[in-house]
């Protein structure tokens, strides 16, 4: 039975509800159930590149048949607004703006049939939400990040680098309060959670105390903050292992301050050609006005050396000893990949977004000797279709208008949400090279013919490359909460080398 739609309004009650039940919570366990298959890892780091917003697979990395715009044009002819182009690996296309990423086709696998959950009436947080942990909300109990279970299981590769690290996504803004909901260790406590650098171009402020604050000031302000804590009566912040959790946070974060581990978070110490190769000439790495004014394209545009400096943090971070890094083009509604209209003019910059800062981080990796044991997946929540709103044959509510006549260019482009296939890119990490796997339709609607891959496959598929079985399970409010959906996930083992 499908879940009932729920409003924001729903999800942000049941989330807060979770969270407070995540706070009274006891010290969660392994539960300790059937035996557990033991797992050789291909991978000790997880680099997750997240396409916020809904990323269409026919205009990226499984193109279909091109119709270039004209005036007055059937919107049906629709499947592809660019070309497709020739990758490293012969049979295998990508999308005419790719060209970088395309060159490295045969350095990575190519999952082309992913599906998202179907969750009823199309909402971008409840499918991070299910992407990000692999629960549908509401839960009952805080369910954590798959960056917060990892770190939780496999601890931290080195005691001064957070184990979780989250880069680019600002919690100020937008739908702020729907992703706090899963950007968070949930039960399993504070100190697991994820450690945040909205702005990478400045992410070596968030490792030294705040300009004009002597080193004993802070000290002192750090010491008296955590006897406050620590002499509070069990309850008032949660029960005693929450308590103690957010008391390991502020260790940990103390550590990595007097640690020179935290130059890795100083993008200035990284020379000016190897930034040159993040981010092109022309983008502005800082400027992050207008937010709400701007949706054709121009945002996009202008804040695009954003997401290269936070792949160019990643790199550093993952050669630092970080566990779990994800590194967003940011979720911003009717922003970057969320594109409701002028779909096209905006893929272009998404494109030149992505592309260069990709393939330079899968290179580098390689040179230094990294990708073998680096895992990098490229996804998103969902993808897009000109015509269909969600998937063939359960309709949802239409939230993008399709004319029956192409007049204007803004309403070329993919406009309206699809959960019905999705493409999924995968570097190193012991996965195969030059490999795609699975097949959509050529003609709409382009979903998924064979092997689909649900959300809950994908988990089971990054926890193996880790070492993680599909079915471990933490004990809290007396039953197991696996960490696949319901522990059902199953990895596919035809992506591995």
């Amino acid at each position: 039975m499908r879940p009932s739609y729920h409003s924001r309004r729903d999800f942000l009650k049941n989330a807060s509800a979770a969270t407070l039940s995540a706070l009274l919570a006891g010290a969660p366990r392994m539960f300790a159930g059937e035996p557990l298959p033991k797992i050789t890892p291909t991978a000790d780091t997880v680099i997750v590149l997240w396409m916020a917003g809904g990323m269409a697979h026919t205009e990226t990395f499984d193109p279909k048949r091109y119709a270039p715009f004209e005036k007055g044009m059937d919107p049906n002819r629709v499947l592809s607004t660019f070309p497709s182009i020739d990758t490293s690996v012969d049979q295998i296309k990508f999308s005419q703006g790719l060209e970088k990423m395309a060159a490295i086709m045969d350095r990575g696998t190519l999952l082309r049939t992913s599906i998202a959950a179907d969750l009823g009436f199309i909402l971008h947080s409840r499918h991070q939400f299910n992407w990000h942990t692999g629960y549908i909300p509401p839960q009952s109990v805080a369910a954590p990040h798959i960056g917060a279970v990892m770190a939780r299981t496999l601890g931290p590769r080195n005691d001064a680098i957070p184990a979780f690290i989250n880069i680019g996504q600002r919690l100020d803004l937008g739908e702020s309060e729907e992703l706090k909901a899963f950007t968070t260790a949930g039960f399993l406590g504070s100190e697991y959670g994820p450690f945040n650098i909205p702005y990478p171009h400045d992410a070596a402020s968030a490792v030294r105390p705040p300009d004009g604050m002597t080193p004993g000031r802070f000290e002192d302000r750090n010491k008296f903050y955590k006897r406050l804590l620590e002499a509070s009566p069990i309850g008032a912040h949660g029960s005693a292992y929450q308590r103690d959790s957010f008391l390991s946070s502020m260790d940990n974060a103390h550590r990595l301050l007097s640690s020179p581990s935290a130059k890795a978070f100083d993008l200035s110490l990284e020379p000016k050609d190897s930034v040159a190769k993040y981010v092109p000439a022309g983008f502005d790495a800082a400027n992050l006005s207008n937010v709400k004014q701007d949706r054709d394209g121009s945002y996009e545009a202008r804040t695009a050396g954003r997401f290269g400096l936070g792949c160019l943090l990643a790199r550093r971070l993952a050669e630092a000893g970080a566990r779990y890094i994800e590194v967003t083009t940011e979720y911003i509604p009717f922003l970057n990949w969320d594109t409701h209209e002028n779909g096209h003019t905006r893929m272009v910059n998404m494109k030149k977004m992505i592309d260069s800062p990709i393939a330079q981080l899968v290179l580098d990796l390689e040179e230094r000797g990294l990708l073998d044991r680096t895992l990098i997946v490229l996804a998103s929540e969902f993808s897009r279709d000109m015509m269909i709103e969600g998937k063939e044959g359960a309709k949802v509510r239409e939230q993008s208008r399709v004319p029956d006549k192409l007049e204007e260019l803004k309403f070329y482009g993919m406009h309206r949400h699809f959960t019905d296939a999705g493409s999924v890119l995968l570097y190193g990490g012991g996965m195969k090279r030059g490999h795609v796997y699975g097949t959509t339709a050529d003609e709409r609607p382009c979903k998924a013919i064979d092997h689909p891959v649900p959300i809950e496959d994908l988990h089971a598929t990054i926890y193996k490359a880790m070492g993680i079985p599909a079915r471990l399970a933490y004990d809290i409010e007396q039953r197991p909460f696996y960490v696949t959906r319901d522990g059902l996930g199953k990895p596919v083992d035809a992506l591995f080398a």
